[in-house]
Parts: structure tokens; C-alpha cells; sequence
């Protein structure tokens, strides 16, 4: 009998055998893809094209240092150059990295003033406060909503709890800024994965996750692709002693609270604890149990480019897509596509953003790619209903879209710069939120497996757990559906072997 069989061979997974591996702890991991990782993974969509593409996640934020020094890990995590661009047909809002001159420029142009730069700077000094009051929670149990209030209370300054964890987020930016598109760009981080109004607290508990990963906020490009990522967790859980098993889809999970069997193929594994690395609603499943799924909405689009565009506004290229580039993300634009798709319609303007990784990590290209560079789009508001029994045309009916809507903004088509494969073929590849499902077992495409929650506990029986808990004493969830679970973080992971380790 094992000590723990973890079903799903994710990077939460992972991170969670290597923590009980190192505790001498026997560990099995299955898998059912022929290689670990999840969305979590570096690979050529081409064929004859020598590129590593982060296919599915793509940039890290949430991974706490303290993981990474906990297990040893040996990773490249890289700052961007600029943090965003997003134009507005004349010109465009540039926001550096360490804001300077052309910042302060930029939103006078925008605004008219520097009122908006002004409530900007004082936000995300806010912002980072926030930050560094609630990351180092994130890998402790948890504690209460009232105690969490007077922890950031007691380092942020005024109504920054209200406007966060209290109050919808599109009502504080409309209330914090006057300009339409600096509301926007501070809203895309409330909707990543999450189609929602920005006037619901759905909303607020995405942003922030978004602003608060690693107690500074900053999303970071993994040099060697996200893949790299992955392959330093199966080094270490492996050194430390785990056994992981590809190509073993788990079809069964029986537990009476003391012991549990898991059914993968021809054989059953019997173990005291089950961590569960899949989203709540396969685990629901696979323990016999009547679920529902809350999809996915978004759509991803790689591209390999011979060139990178030159840009209407003149802006350099290399500076605007070395950041997020804003596609059609003002507020109101953002708010628009919201209302229109959860009507059942494809929205009118796509939101999306984009950014260059080859500019940051040129390594995930090959020699024979010298020259060349990555786009990734991210595109908002697509919710998987709107894909059903049209897949395939809707999505080569989006990438048209946006492709046009970003030629708006170059002095070329974005097609004329697009690189080939070895049969000629344009380096571009789409996956909607259907793709997802069937490729990765992500139920309806949802990145997070399901409903993000806050970081505290929401009943005092929560109170000191490690959310990740389920109905069963001895089966935990272990992956991005757990309790301050989302983005690649392995928090979910960490947080599932301490409450084992609490019980062995």
C-alpha cells in the first residue's frame, strides 16, 4: 500500500509529491497523458519547426520563493521589459516596466493630464501592500475573513480592503479613474479565465490573484518555456523518491475515510490518502457522484512570426509586445463583450492581449529560427457554450477576427509576417475552450477547474484547514480547484502534502 496515490500528473501534482517524497513518504502519481504537466508544458504546435511554445499557460506569478527554495528548484524566471501597451488608434498607453519619462508621457497624451498617472501610482503602491500582506498566507492554513481584514488593514492604507474584497471591482475603477482605457487595462487582470461583469465580486477574486503572486504582483516569463517548469518539478519529486506513471487514466476512486483504492487501467492502488490533482467536478465522477462543471471562456492563439510588425503609432515593437498588448480591452469595451456573450453571442469587438516570450527568452527558439519571434493571444469573454456544435468554425472564424482587429493597429497585415511550416503552412494554432477538454481533461476548457475563491476561510469550520479538504477524511484536492488554487503556483500542491503530513 502506498502512502498517497495523486491522481494527475499536473504541476500541482507534482509539487505535492515532491514535498511528500522528501517527507519519506511512498508516492505514486498517474497520469494519463504520456507525459506530465497538464497546461503547465513547452512544445512545437508545427511540424519541422525547432520552437519550445508555452501551447497552454504561459507566464508565472503566483509560484511562491518559497517553493521554489523548499524544493530546490533550479528555475529561470525572467522580467518583461515593459509591463503593457495598449493602443487607442493615434497613439497608445505604454506602461514600463519601471515606470520613467515615457510613462508619464504616454498617460498625458492619453488622459490629457496626469491625474489618472497620479491614481495609478498611488493603486498599485496600494496594490503591492496588499501583496505582501497576503502571499505568505497563501502556503499557511487558513484564517478567518475578519482576520485577513485587520492583517491588511494594518499595512494598507484606507478603503483598500472595501474596494478589493467588498465592493465589485468595476465600480472601484470607475470611481479611482476618469480615462476609459486606463480603467480597462487595470480591469483585463479581473478576467483572465473568468467571464464575468466587472460588477460582480467574481470578478474582484480574480484580479486578485492576479496582483498579488509572490508578494509583488509581477507575472514573469519561465526561461526555456513553461515546460521548463514542469520538468524541474519531475526532477525533484523523482530524485525524492516518487513514482510517477504516464499513460495511467485513472477511472475510479473509492475511499471509506481510512483507506482508498484508485483504479487506473488493469490495476488498482491502494493508499491512505488520495490527493486529487484533477478539477473537483472529474474527482466528483470518478467517487460515483453527480457533478457540474463551470467552463472555461477563453481562447489561445500561438504564433511563430518571421518578423515582429511595425506598429501605426510608431511605437517600437519590441517594447509593445514584450509586455501585455491590449487589443480592444477599454472598460467599456471589456464590459460590452460580457453582456454580449452571456447573451449567446460571439461579442461584437474581441477583447484580447498578447506578448512576445522570444523577446524576454529567446531560448525556446532554435538556431535555425534566429531572427524569428513568438506571439500569444489571449482572448477574453469566449465561454465554451458558444462553441458547442460549431467548434472548428468558430474558431478559425476568431483568429480571422482578431487578426484583423490587430492589423487595425500595424503598418501590415500581421499574416505577411507569419512564419511556415515545413509543408508551407502558416505557424498559427488556436485552442477554445472545447480543445481544452479534449486535449487536457480540463472539464469545459475552465483554467482554474472551476470558481475561483478567496483566500480566507468563509465558516469558522474552515478555520485553521488548508482548503483543500473534500467530504472524505483521507482525499484532498491538490490542484488549481483547491482553496487559493489557480495559475501555476503549486500552492494547491504544497498546501495538500502539509495537510497530509498533518495526519500520517
Amino acid at each position: 500500500m502506498d502512502d498517497v496515490v495523486i491522481v494527475g500528473g499536473g504541476h500541482n501534482g507534482l509539487v505535492a509529491a515532491a514535498y511528500l517524497a522528501r517527507a519519506g513518504k511512498s508516492v505514486r502519481v498517474l497520469e494519463k497523458l504520456p507525459h506530465v504537466g497538464g497546461a503547465a508544458v513547452s512544445a512545437s504546435p508545427w511540424e519541422g519547426v525547432d520552437a519550445r511554445l508555452s501551447r497552454f499557460s504561459y507566464l508565472v506569478s503566483l509560484l511562491p520563493d518559497r517553493i521554489v527554495s523548499d524544493l530546490g528548484l533550479e528555475l529561470a524566471l525572467e522580467s518583461r521589459a515593459a509591463s503593457s501597451y495598449t493602443p487607442n488608434g493615434k497613439g497608445g498607453l505604454l506602461v514600463e516596466r519601471s515606470p520613467g519619462e515615457a510613462t508619464v508621457k504616454s498617460f498625458e497624451a492619453v488622459c490629457g493630464s496626469l491625474d489618472d498617472w497620479e491614481r495609478w501610482q498611488r493603486w498599485y503602491a496600494d496594490l503591492e501592500l496588499l501583496a505582501q500582506a497576503l502571499a505568505p498566507t497563501l502556503l499557511e492554513p487558513l484564517v478567518s475573513r475578519e482576520h485577513l481584514r485587520v492583517h491588511v488593514d494594518a499595512v494598507a492604507r484606507g478603503r483598500l480592503w472595501e474596494q478589493v474584497f467588498e465592493r465589485p471591482i468595476g465600480a472601484t475603477l470607475q470611481e479611482l479613474f476618469e480615462d476609459n482605457l486606463v480603467r480597462g487595462v487595470v480591469a483585463t487582470d479581473a478576467l483572465i479565465g473568468t467571464h464575468s461583469s466587472l460588477h460582480s465580486l467574481r470578478a474582484n477574486k480574480c484580479f486578485l490573484y492576479h496582483v498579488i503572486g509572490n508578494g509583488t504582483g509581477e507575472w514573469k516569463v519561465p526561461v526555456g518555456g513553461m515546460g521548463s517548469v514542469t520538468a524541474e518539478l519531475e526532477r525533484v519529486a523523482r530524485e525524492a523518491g516518487a513514482r510517477i506513471v504516464t499513460g495511467a487514466e485513472v477511472t475510479s476512486v473509492e475511499s471509506d475515510g481510512r483507506t482508498a483504492s484508485v483504479t487506473y487501467g488493469d490495476e488498482t492502488a491502494e493508499a491512505r490518502f488520495v490527493l486529487s490533482n484533477v478539477a473537483p467536478s472529474v474527482l466528483g465522477r470518478l467517487r460515483g457522484k453527480e457533478v457540474h462543471d463551470a467552463p472555461g471562456c477563453q481562447l489561445k492563439i500561438n504564433m511563430l512570426l518571421r518578423r515582429l510588425p511595425e506598429l501605426r503609432s510608431g511605437v517600437d515593437a519590441r517594447l509593445a509586445f514584450a509586455g501585455t498588448f491590449h487589443l480592444d480591452e477599454s472598460y467599456d469595451q471589456l464590459e460590452v463583450a460580457y453582456l454580449e456573450s452571456a447573451a449567446g453571442q460571439v461579442p461584437s469587438v474581441l477583447p484580447g492581449e498578447m506578448y512576445c516570450h522570444s523577446l524576454t527568452d529567446p531560448s525556446i527558439l532554435g538556431p535555425s529560427l534566429q531572427g524569428h519571434e513568438t506571439l500569444t493571444l489571449f482572448g477574453l469573454h469566449l465561454p465554451a457554450s458558444l462553441f458547442e456544435g460549431r467548434n472548428t468554425e468558430l474558431r478559425d472564424e476568431l483568429v480571422r477576427r482578431y487578426l484583423d482587429q490587430l492589423n487595425a493597429h500595424l503598418v501590415e497585415p500581421i499574416q505577411d509576417c507569419l512564419a511556415v511550416d515545413a509543408q508551407g503552412n502558416p505557424c498559427i494554432e488556436a485552442r477554445t475552450p472545447l480543445d481544452l477538454e479534449s486535449e487536457l481533461g480540463l472539464p469545459g476548457g475552465n483554467i482554474f477547474h472551476g470558481e475561483l475563491d478567496w483566500p480566507f476561510a468563509e465558516t469558522d469550520e474552515q478555520v485553521g484547514k488548508w482548503g483543500v479538504e473534500t467530504d472524505v477524511d483521507n482525499v484532498f484536492v491538490c490542484g488549481a480547484g483547491s482553496r487559493r488554487g489557480g495559475g501555476v503556483s503549486g500552492i494547491g500542491g504544497h498546501n495538500a502534502a502539509q495537510a497530509v503530513l498533518e495526519r500520517i
